[in-house]
């Protein structure tokens, strides 16, 4: 972690994350990696719940000078409850995406607004940025 990202230790970032929804994955976070996903839209709602996949998105966060970059995917939580990257279908694309923009306001409403750091898209990135009329 940088000086600015240190403004907040690893605990309290998870501590306020966590406040910015239901999105966080503490499980899968480290120092270096926050890990944000949202299961959007179920594949198929007969399925008994244990057994339900969704179309959905997953976002990591890794700190870095000034603040923070990020990367997404979208893709299917499956039934053995693993992300797999695929093409969301159109009929739920529009929620998927939706779902994606709202999150992304909340954090960088957070990081840019209370923090005082940016956030930008890791040079990585295979999707449009988000935030921009891409």
């Amino acid at each position: 972690m940088t000086d600015e990202t240190k403004t907040l230790s690893h605990g309290r970032l998870l501590t306020r994350f966590a406040q910015i929804g239901p999105y966080l994955r503490q499980n899968k976070c480290s120092e270096e990696t926050y890990f944000f996903d949202c299961l959007s839209a179920c594949v198929n709602a007969k399925k008994s719940p244990e057994c339900r996949e969704f179309w959905g998105w997953w976002m990591e966060i890794s700190p870095k000078d000034g603040g923070f970059e990020y990367a997404y995917t979208f893709g299917k939580f499956d039934s053995e409850g693993e992300w797999k990257e695929e093409n969301v279908p159109n009929k739920s694309s529009s929620e998927v995406k939706a779902s994606l923009d709202a999150f992304y306001s909340k954090i960088t409403g957070f990081i840019e607004g209370e923090l005082g750091l940016e956030i930008t898209a890791k040079p990585s990135l295979k999707q449009p940025k988000l935030g921009s009329a891409a």
